[in-house]
């Protein structure tokens, strides 16, 4: 799942995140859990309104994706396991990539590729995180989308030991967007009121998403701060189940700071090749390392190093 990053100007000049997934190239601390198993499908009880053609096609196409993916071996839900080694000196070049460089930058209104090193960024606030549901989207969905939500912000909490929880719309900080494309396309009145200030350049990107693009979430701070303050994440509704967890998952944890990729991170979703769908281990282990307080909010790659590698020897139990 690519990572897009950014920093682009708003009415509080701050800084913004843009991560975002998208299919792969020509390819089809708590303990792990155990593989998910998605409850099966059951009629809504209520007929969602009724939906475009545009978004009925989206859906099929990625039904297709994602048994394409599963057919593959890809999209895992198993965390990692005696395939998918890892020491310390890895952990600690993972965390260097993923949480102190960004993939993309702006230029012009427009996100162009190209890997820059930043600062390390997290929230100091609690995260108060709330799901908000376009009108297309059926009750049965809503529920599992919401318990998938309530679950994931109980592991964040307890993988990075920042206060992470489930808050009410008006008291979020953290807004999650599942949208169906019709209503995706013209949300940008109903951005600017949850996000004060959001830049032009990221109501754009949101509402013309192309069909590559999964998911994505933009992470907010005050030009003086790089603390985050407010994100944003839009997931698409017509996602099939795994799809749409995995775009939780990933889009959550860019959210709280993890905001780029890494193609050599493994077991990990922070990585362009989807074998894995949820969080993993080792990514579990790169929230811990960002939240912790011996690293400090605006620190560098260069500064930082020194204390990443004696975390990461804590971390794995002193494998290098």
């Amino acid at each position: 799942m690519t990572g897009w990053a950014a920093r682009i100007g708003l009415l509080v000049a701050g800084l913004v995140l843009l991560a975002a997934c998208e299919p792969p190239g020509n390819t089809g601390p708590s303990m792990v859990p155990p593989p998910v198993v998605m409850p099966p499908d059951l009629p809504d009880p209520i007929a969602p309104l009724v939906r475009s053609q545009k978004s009925l096609d989206l859906e099929r196409h990625y039904n297709r994706v994602q048994a394409d993916l599963l057919a593959q071996g890809l999209l895992r839900t198993d965390g990692g396991g005696p395939d998918t080694p890892f020491a310390a000196h890895n952990l600690a070049d993972n965390f260097v990539r993923i949480a102190l460089f960004d993939e993309y930058v702006s230029r012009g209104g427009r996100l162009v590729a190209e890997q820059t090193e930043s600062q390390l960024r997290r929230w100091d606030d609690p995260v108060r995180m709330h799901m908000t549901f376009g009108k297309t989207i059926p009750p049965l969905q809503r529920a599992r989308d919401g318990g998938a939500l309530k679950n994931y912000a109980a592991r964040l909490r307890a993988a990075s030991g920042h206060p992470v929880s489930v808050s009410s719309r008006a008291n979020a900080n953290f807004h999650v967007l599942m949208l169906h494309e019709d209503e995706r396309s013209s949300y940008g009145p109903e951005l600017r009121k949850l996000v004060p200030g959001i830049g032009d350049t990221a109501v754009r990107t949101i509402e013309t998403m192309p069909r590559e693009t999964f998911c994505l979430v933009f992470a907010f701070s005050r030009a003086s701060d790089p603390s985050y303050t407010r994100a944003v994440a839009v997931i698409r509704g017509e996602h099939p189940d795994l799809l749409r967890l995995s775009c939780i998952h990933e889009e959550l944890a860019q959210g709280l700071g993890l905001a780029n990729d890494s193609p050599v991170a493994r077991p990990s979703i922070f990585n362009d090749d989807e074998e894995f769908g949820l969080l993993t281990r080792h990514d579990e282990l790169l929230l811990r390392m960002l939240y912790d307080r011996r690293l400090k909010t605006g620190m560098t790659a260069m500064t930082a190093r020194p204390i990443m590698n004696v975390i990461a020897r804590e971390l794995t139990g002193g494998e290098s």
